[in-house]
Parts: C-alpha cells; sequence; structure tokens
C-alpha cells in the first residue's frame, strides 16, 4: 500500500526538481521514510518489552497483562478446548455437560478495542509524550 502512494509522489518530483541527483534522493528518502517510521516504532517498543521482562511477577502488574491472559483463555476456550472436548464426548458415545459460552462478539469487542489503545500506548511512548 506504501509503494502505491509513493508511486505518484516521486513522479511529481519529476515536474518540479531539474537535478537528477536531487530528484532521486528525494525519491529515496521518501520510499524509506515509512520504514524508518516503522524502525522507531519498533525500538520503542522493544524497550517496553525490556522494562517489562524485568519485572518479577508473570502477569507483569497492571491491566493489559490481565485482560490479555483473560482474553486468550477465553479465546483458547471457545477455539480449542471445548472443540476437543465435545469432540471427545461426541467420539466416546456420551452426552456431552453442558460447557459454557462466552459472548465472542463481546469478547472481540474488548480484544481488539485493547489492541488498539495498546498500539496507541506504544506510539505515545516513542513519541516522549509520556513518562
Amino acid at each position: 500500500m506504501i509503494q502505491a502512494l509513493i508511486g505518484p509522489v516521486t513522479g511529481l518530483l519529476d515536474k518540479f526538481i531539474e537535478d537528477k541527483d536531487q530528484k532521486n534522493k528525494l525519491a529515496h528518502d521518501i520510499a524509506t521514510m515509512a520504514e524508518k517510521q516503522m524502525h522507531e516504532a519498533n525500538m520503542g517498543q522493544l524497550e517496553i518489552n525490556k522494562m517489562e521482562a524485568q519485572h518479577r511477577s508473570i502477569f507483569v502488574a497492571g491491566w493489559r497483562p490481565f485482560l490479555g491472559w483473560g482474553l486468550s483463555f477465553a479465546m483458547l476456550w471457545h477455539f480449542v478446548i471445548a472443540p476437543i472436548t465435545m469432540f471427545a464426548f461426541a467420539y466416546a458415545g456420551m452426552e456431552p455437560p453442558e460447557l459454557p459460552a462466552f459472548d465472542m462478539d463481546s469478547l472481540m469487542t474488548v480484544l481488539l478495542g485493547m489492541l488498539g489503545l495498546g498500539g496507541l500506548r506504544t506510539v505515545e511512548k516513542v513519541k516522549g509524550l509520556t513518562k
């Protein structure tokens, strides 16, 4: 997608800049700009990961890990454990027990929201907007 946006911009350089070397340098800078931004964001996330890895608790005190563990368990239950349990009972010819069912629409809404907030928090830290 980035390349689709870069093509027209570099095409405009032909119209406004006559110096071939300067035009090539600008085209290269534009083409690598997205990669540089992504690299900076990744480096910020690595710093956060280092700080979290030093914590003594496996849950790394905070709301994101708590929700991450809870949502991960719900996804594991819904997509792995419950179907295997139902299959095992059916294979054994037994009546399966009433298994709890999660409202996956709500869970996915919360999960995707938390992933989005986590991404925004990372951007804030990378830009130095928060401590």
